[in-house]
């Protein structure tokens, strides 16, 4: 549900941290508060043919993990000992963002090609799983 508030034109992402089956922080790609979203802008990626998985500094958007992570943030709220429900896996740059606020384990809907965060999640103990949705919940 989370998911489907996302402006990006690309990939619709939702992100819920969770902690003792609380819903802590949700966030969802798209871009900051305040300035033009991709739908109304226009998809920088798009423009430049950037790659999936690639140069993620070329883009308007925030995604969902990030979002949820300066949601709580914003709020004062701790996610440490959290767990990462997200629609897709994290990339190398949100997987940093989710070992360094605590977040210990992450369970999404469908993998990314993004081998280093595997690598750093493994190397940080944060336990990855993928559990795919079925179709009747989409």
């Amino acid at each position: 549900m989370v998911a489907k508030r996302s402006t990006c034109l690309r990939r619709q992402v939702g992100a819920l941290i969770v902690k003792d089956k609380r819903i802590l922080s949700t966030g969802y790609n798209g871009a900051p508060a305040g300035i033009s979203h991709c739908d109304v802008a226009g998809c920088v990626r798009e423009r430049l043919q950037v790659p999936s998985g690639e140069r993620h500094e070329l883009c308007r958007g925030l995604h969902a993990e990030q979002n949820a992570i300066i949601q709580a943030a914003l709020h004062g709220v701790s996610i440490e000992g959290s767990v990462l429900y997200c629609t897709h896996e994290p990339c190398s740059v949100c997987s940093k963002m989710c070992i360094n606020a605590g977040i210990k384990s992450v369970i999404v809907g469908s993998d990314y090609p993004d081998e280093l965060a595997r690598e750093m999640f493994k190397e940080a103990g944060v336990k990855v799983r993928v559990k795919r949705r079925s179709k009747e919940h989409d």
